[in-house]
């Protein structure tokens, strides 16, 4: 019978079954060798700390050795360089945060494309920050310290770990928002612009959770408000800047796997599943909320790919309107 089919034909099916084979192939093989993950922030740090818990998991599940190796600069984007060309295997995976979307919005020059070099994978997890002013003297809500603002253009200052870090595009998306005229005081990192805030240098700034507890807690400092979508279970007493009266307002910092585009798509749905199952585990969640920090709920990598896009839009509109020039 098979005299009578064309080789080629007979060449051409072959080759089509071997790709629909493929697939499974792949996933029931994968992983066979350690896996890294790429952390473009300091060791110790928040994302640090979810890249570690979440790997722990992962290694378990995956049955294969996890690495984390911190690659820091550049506000996150030498790590996410690596990772974006690096072999499309599985076997390098980048945790990085919503300073992909920020940075990608802010530069008009990048070594990598990040919508179209990196894979969306999962989001691991939301660090929300929380608007805070002077304990002394300070507005004792949201809506108070809209109003002297709208009264007094030009008189506040709001502070942040520098240009283009989550607080300063914080601290831009509510002026736009707001129609307000408010000065922006850049420092060289978190701890510094708590010093001022607390020392009443600066009036408020959107503060990380991780770095401004303690300070909520000795009552060095005032919590206005969160910019998360919902409460936060490190500071159930604070609304939501929705809560306060500011419609539409969310500034959660996201942090998220990403791996080198063209990653098989079996590869993807195992990692999905994974991480899925890791950020289920009650100590991974355990550790996420005592850094500030809030699991996120099981996820897809299409949708993934959904929120960056609209991650991204938000930040350029915000770069349009306050004119944000990379450093």
């Amino acid at each position: 019978m098979t005299s009578c089919i064309p080789r080629t034909l007979l060449a051409w099916l072959a080759a089509l079954l071997a790709c629909a084979a493929a697939p499974s192939a792949v996933a029931q093989d994968y992983p066979s060798k350690p896996i890294r993950v790429i952390v473009p922030w300091p060791a110790g740090g928040l994302v640090d700390i979810a890249a570690r818990a979440v790997a722990t998991r992962l290694q378990a599940g995956l049955a294969q050795t996890v690495i984390v190796d911190n690659k820091v600069g550049a506000g996150g984007l030498i790590g996410a360089d690596q990772g974006a060309k690096a072999t499309p295997d599985g076997y390098t995976l980048v945790l990085t945060t919503s300073a992909l979307t920020i940075n990608t919005a802010m530069r008009t020059k990048m070594s990598f494309d990040a919508m179209k070099d990196l894979e969306p994978i999962s989001v691991v997890a939301y660090a929300p920050s929380v608007l805070v002013v002077n304990a002394a003297g300070g507005p004792t809500s949201v809506q108070e310290l809209l109003k002297f603002a709208k009264a007094n253009p030009g008189k506040l200052s709001y502070g942040s770990a520098g240009v283009g870090s989550p607080a300063h595009f914080a601290g831009e998306l509510l002026k736009s928002k707001q129609g307000l005229f408010i000065v922006h005081v850049p420092y060289t990192g978190a701890p510094a612009a708590m010093t001022d805030q607390i020392a009443g240098r600066i009036d408020f700034h959107f503060a990380n959770i991780a770095v401004a507890l303690p300070q909520i807690r000795s009552g060095r400092v005032r919590a206005l408000a969160v910019t998360s979508a919902g409460r936060t279970a490190s500071l159930p007493e604070v609304p939501t800047m929705a809560e306060a009266g500011v419609a539409g307002f969310e500034a959660d910092q996201w942090l998220g796997i990403l791996a080198p585009r063209g990653l098989p798509r079996a590869v993807v749905d195992r990692l999905v599943g994974e991480v899925n199952k890791a950020l289920a585990a009650d100590e991974v969640r355990a550790t996420l909320v005592n850094a500030g920090m809030t699991a996120a709920a099981p996820g897809t990598a299409s949708a993934f790919d959904a929120y960056l896009k609209q991650d991204l839009a938000k930040w350029t509109a915000v770069v349009k309107a306050a004119n944000i020039q990379s450093e």
